[in-house]
């Protein structure tokens, strides 16, 4: 089954017999001449559809080395990656690009954004990315379903911080992403802009449908999810 076709028959993935995302005793390590350092040992993990997730864990644990292999930006040293049930070692480069463009939505704590760039041509040109033609709409529409109504016109550099993550988490949803990988998308923001940045990403899974995966160091975002995965030496509990 493609990817696309799971984000466009949703109600399909009630009997799907396989997870979101799933890691199949991953390694992942770095070698430096002779110096090696094992990122990931042996990672058994399933994230179901739909499910919004935490990842916590101390520096070092693995938890950034994790979504990168699971938008494809990296590949594991050995084991299995798999998003929806296609396994990306399958993939060749051009297919991990289309991919990543079309199924994977990535908050990252900071530049997300182009910042020279409006709000609403940040949204519009990660639809074009992923293939959409017209996308005029479809970003004013977004920016409008998270509170940014007015802001489409505001170059992103100038907005607030939480309004930056806010535009991004749009982008995903104008995109229509199945899966949403944020690192660390609250760790410079107050208290205020945390939460609405969290009930924006939680709107992703509820009204989207999107699996979202957040890593992070914040006990608040704890209170949001449905489920908290801790990663130690690279390995979950």
């Amino acid at each position: 089954m493609a990817l696309a076709s799971l984000w466009r028959e949703p109600e399909r993935r009630e009997s799907l017999s396989f997870g979101a995302l799933e890691f199949h005793d991953v390694f992942r390590i770095y070698r430096s001449g002779p110096a090696e350092t094992v990122a990931l040992r042996g990672l058994d993990l399933r994230i179901e559809p739909r499910e919004f997730v935490a990842v916590f864990g101390p520096s070092g644990s693995g938890k950034s080395t994790m979504l990168q292999l699971a938008a494809g930006l990296d590949e594991p040293s050995a084991g299995d990656v798999r998003v929806f049930g296609r396994s990306l070692a399958h993939l060749d480069e051009r297919e991990l690009a289309t991919f990543r463009a079309r199924q994977v939505g990535m908050v990252f704590q900071g530049g997300n954004l182009w910042p020279g760039l409006s709000a609403r041509e940040n949204v519009a040109l990660v639809l074009r990315l992923g293939g959409r033609r017209k996308v005029g709409d479809a970003a004013e529409r977004a920016l409008d379903a998270f509170d940014l109504r007015g802001r489409g016109r505001t170059r992103a550099g100038a907005l607030s911080g939480g309004e930056q993550q806010r535009v991004a988490i749009a982008a995903a949803a104008a995109r229509q992403a199945p899966l949403v990988l944020a690192d660390e998308p609250t760790a410079e923001l107050d208290e205020h802009n945390e939460r609405t940045v969290l009930e924006a990403l939680a709107r992703l899974r509820a009204e989207f449908e999107s699996t979202v995966v957040v890593v992070t160091h914040s006990s608040r975002v704890a209170d949001a999810v449905d489920r908290v995965i801790e990663l130690r030496d690279g390995r979950a509990s």
